[in-house]
């Protein structure tokens, strides 16, 4: 029986994935700045939006992502631009808050954090760079042109999203457990000055790495 993937191919596909989860970049500096602002129920939500859309990256390379990208390389940078604006809007609004010393806007009356998390998430990871770079770069040499593409492309998502959840959750319930403190007004206020720099940081970053 020949399996979907060489052990060891697969083995060296891990090693790989499992540096670049843990490597601090946009995804992870969001899941901190949610877990903060938002507490661990939300930066759980925002994780499964960004793993939503890594998926989304998975069925674009599943469809040939490398030949669209070099088809359109403006679209694709566009889309870059624009996730890096809606999260450093994000992270804007946050400074507001602390400027004006009231709550930040993931704590606003009324506001349904679930939801806006999975869709904040799902933005973030559609428009990282190191996204684009994973599947254009360091996934295509794992691929082995000898066996069918949609099995072995299933388990390096397995393995991809694994390795993320792990990574991204760990970071996001590291922030929310400074959360419980957002009751007291000063510390909420340095707190929501806090979450606008890494979310701006994780903009720079966006727009920045190629």
């Amino acid at each position: 029986m020949t399996l979907p993937v060489d052990p060891a191919r697969y083995a060296a596909f891990l090693a790989v994935m499992a540096v670049m989860a843990v490597t601090p970049g946009p995804a992870n500096l969001f899941a901190i700045a949610t877990g903060m602002e938002r507490g661990r129920g939300a930066a759980l939500v925002g994780v499964a939006g960004m793993n939503a859309a890594t998926l989304c990256w998975f069925a674009a390379a599943a469809l040939g992502l490398g030949a669209l990208i070099a088809a359109f390389p403006a679209a694709f940078r566009l889309l870059t631009v624009l996730g890096a604006l809606y999260v450093a809007w994000l992270g804007i609004k946050a400074l507001i808050a602390a400027a004006r010393g009231v709550a930040g806007p993931g704590h606003a009356a009324g506001r349904r954090p679930g939801r806006s998390a999975f869709r904040d998430g799902f933005a973030v990871q559609i428009a990282n760079p190191k996204a684009l770079l994973f599947f254009t770069a360091v996934l295509p040499p794992f691929i082995d042109v000898a066996r069918p593409a949609a099995p072995q492309l299933a388990l390096f998502a397995c393995g991809t999203i694994a390795m993320d959840v792990a990574s991204m959750s760990a970071y996001g319930v590291g922030g929310a457990a400074l959360s419980a403190r957002m009751s007291e007004p000063r510390f909420a206020r340095g707190f929501s000055a806090f979450v606008g720099v890494l979310l701006l940081a994780a903009a720079v970053l966006i727009l920045t790495r190629r």
